[in-house]
């Protein structure tokens, strides 16, 4: 009788997790369906009133078959390859940045106390208030563009690394030293793998600020890009068009984000026992 119940049980244990991941699944489905209605509810709305009809091609039956012609030519990756290069280029400028300059404040008390007044006004400073010195300072659009994205995405890489250092167990430190490790073997042993999920967490914020900068940073003198598309469409009064570019921006952030919580996940240290 015991070993039926306990048969019982590891097939419930088992099940568990499937049933988490269905409810899950049927969560983020219900989820969609409420955005997609309620996208549709606001496309009659505007569709029956007067004076708004002429932006009734926003509503969804538009918008999909926009951004159907749009994956099927290809054009979803030639705008959106110029967008990525240029996130990718500036949130590398900000890792090279804000994770050096983060751990060494995380370390250095005194150097914290120095920067931590002249850190925390600019960071309250929107990134996109350096458009006009970023458009004096390079020579070309792309620079600009990049240098934005790295002004807004610099800060949460430096802080979540800095907080992570902290964090970290003097103890951990002491054996290291003990051990006969130098700078090095303390950087790369120690609190490297220690804060390797606060610069992630700090990537995955930094990522959101950088996708929000990209569109108004891409209204710039370039040619290309998520947001020169939806200029372009904009002034084309192709709503349709702008309304598939929207949407495309939304997959390609939500992608990226969910590949950080991936990552997160992966290289948390912090796990519950199995």
């Amino acid at each position: 009788m015991s070993l039926g119940a306990d048969t019982y049980r590891g097939r419930a244990a088992l099940a568990l997790p499937k049933l988490a991941w269905f409810r899950g699944v049927a969560n983020a489905v219900i989820g969609i369906a409420v955005l997609v209605g309620l996208w549709w509810l606001g496309g009659v709305a505007v569709a029956n009133n007067p004076n708004m009809y002429a932006f009734a091609d926003f509503a969804p039956g538009p918008t999909l078959s926009a951004l159907r012609d749009m994956v099927g030519s290809g054009e979803v990756v030639g705008m959106a390859w110029p967008s990525l290069y240029r996130v990718g280029a500036g949130m590398l400028i900000a890792v090279a940045f804000g994770v050096p300059m983060g751990i060494l404040i995380g370390r250095v008390a005194i150097l914290r106390e120095i920067t931590n007044v002249p850190f925390q006004f600019l960071r309250m400073i929107s990134p996109l208030s350096w458009m006009p010195i970023a458009v004096m300072v390079f020579a070309t659009w792309d620079g600009a563009i990049v240098f934005l994205i790295a002004a807004a995405a610099v800060w949460p890489v430096l802080f979540s690394t800095a907080a992570g250092v902290r964090r970290i167990d003097p103890a951990w430190l002491k054996v290291a030293r003990n051990l006969g490790a130098n700078v090095v073997h303390m950087l790369f042993t120690v609190i490297l793998p220690a804060i390797a999920v606060d610069i992630l967490t700090g990537l995955r914020l930094a990522l959101g600020v950088a996708w929000v900068v990209l569109v108004p940073a891409e209204y710039l003198g370039v040619t290309s890009g998520l947001g020169y598309s939806i200029n372009d469409a904009r002034d084309t009064l192709d709503y349709s068009r702008l309304a598939a570019v929207v949407v495309v921006i939304g997959i390609i952030g939500f992608t990226l984000d969910y590949l950080f919580m991936l990552a997160i996940k992966h290289f948390n240290w912090v796990r519950s026992a199995d």
